[in-house]
Order: structure tokens, then C-alpha cells, then sequence
């Protein structure tokens, strides 16, 4: 089984930012507290593209920050994609005072975490995956992300 993290960039923003092997370093410590194996593709893109395949896959027409696509049929091992909006994370890590590659590694963490089958749909499901974001993010040197702002 493939253990590959590959990161598509299509907005030259991403590029300037230098994220790219922060974040795989980021998915691959998920895989591992996780103990999963497999291939996933990371595609840091911008608004726009986050509003259309928001629109096209969860019937939402408005941009978000994150979205996670698990994988069709016949892709064993393969974990699915993530997409990531440049300037919906800019503007969130502005608004919650945390730096904008503290909030890109959260994200990251989150849309890996769903891709390996958590979720946030009740308290006990939310509690549960923000915990396990809070001790990945931790043992990665980054602060908890669910404290307030200083």
C-alpha cells in the first residue's frame, strides 16, 4: 500500500507561502498516530474552487476553508483528496490571531482526520476528532487550536 502524500499547488500564493512539506509532514504524522497506510492527494487552491466543488459536491454554493473527498470504489488503498482555500484560511488565521501556517497545518490535520472516517456532526463525534487535531497538533509544536486567541 502506497504511503505517498502528494500536494497540488494551482494558486501561486500557496507557492510563495511555502507550506507544502510542512503540511505532508503534517498528514503523515496523522497516518501514523493513527496507524493508517495509505496514498492521499493535498490541493491548495483558492476560493473560488472551494465555492464550486462545495457547490458541486455538498449542494453549499458559498467557499470554505477545507473539504475532504474519500475515494470511489476500486482505489484500495488510496485515502482520498483534500482541497484547501488559500484566502479563506488567510482571512480565518487573521480573525482567530494564529499564524497562517499554524491554521493551514490544523486544517490539514482535520481534512485528514475526516478522510479516515471521523466527523463533527454530533458533540461526542466533535469532542473526539478535536482532541485527537489538539494532541497531533501538540506533538507537532503547535498550540492547541481550539483555545482562544491571545
Amino acid at each position: 500500500m502506497s504511503k505517498s502524500v502528494v500536494i497540488g499547488i494551482n494558486d501561486p500564493r500557496w507557492r510563495k507561502a511555502r507550506l507544502a512539506p510542512l503540511i505532508r509532514h503534517a498528514v503523515t504524522a496523522v497516518l501514523a498516530q493513527e496507524k493508517r497506510a495509505g496514498g492521499l492527494t493535498v490541493l491548495l487552491t483558492d476560493a473560488a474552487a472551494l465555492q464550486q466543488l462545495n457547490r458541486d459536491f455538498r449542494g453549499k454554493d458559498r467557499p470554505t476553508n477545507v473539504l475532504s473527498f474519500a475515494p470511489g470504489p476500486g482505489l484500495e488503498g488510496y485515502l482520498g483528496d483534500i482541497a484547501i482555500a488559500y484566502e479563506v484560511a488567510a482571512e480565518e488565521a487573521e480573525a482567530s490571531g494564529k499564524s497562517f501556517a499554524h491554521h493551514v497545518l490544523h486544517l490539514s490535520v482535520h481534512g485528514t482526520l475526516h478522510l479516515l472516517g471521523y466527523d463533527h456532526e454530533d458533540d461526542r463525534e466533535a469532542l473526539l476528532m478535536e482532541a485527537k487535531e489538539t494532541l497531533i497538533l501538540q506533538d507537532l509544536g503547535i498550540p492547541a487550536p481550539y483555545d482562544e486567541a491571545p
